[in-house]
């Protein structure tokens, strides 16, 4: 399938691209999961806890409409479908990292932070 209309949509910088095609509350996360191997549709809503099947089947749509995402579909009762990352999907995987790795170093700051906030409220204050 032919990428949905990035490529004729006009953007600042190539960072608008990247976004428009893996941004969204759920598209980084599945791509983090996929990057383990195919995933089941429910193996992925059950994951993420909090994520309609509307939500996830759309995501899951526009990441395969740009070529980013596989669905495998088997001929089998029931159905069943895998997702997978194309080989142009795993190209995602240093930003994928690299994301990982802000969030992790972010949450220890913002944990060390109020750590130390705690530390300096008098003991009356936090009775």
């Amino acid at each position: 399938m032919p990428p949905r209309d990035q490529a004729r949509r006009s953007y600042g910088c190539a960072v608008e691209v990247t976004l428009a095609v893996m941004g969204g509350k759920w598209k980084p996360v599945i791509l983090y999961q996929l990057l383990e191997g195919p995933r089941r549709f429910g193996e992925l809503r059950k994951h993420f806890g909090g994520v309609s099947q509307r939500s996830l089947t759309l995501q899951l749509r526009e990441l395969e409409t740009d070529g980013i995402v596989h669905r495998q579909v088997f001929a089998e009762v029931p159905p069943r479908v895998e997702y997978s990352l194309t080989e142009y999907g795993r190209t995602l995987a240093p930003v994928l990292d690299a994301m990982k790795a802000w969030g992790q170093s972010f949450r220890d700051r913002v944990e060390r932070t109020a750590a130390a906030a705690d530390t300096r409220l008098p003991a009356e204050a936090t009775a």
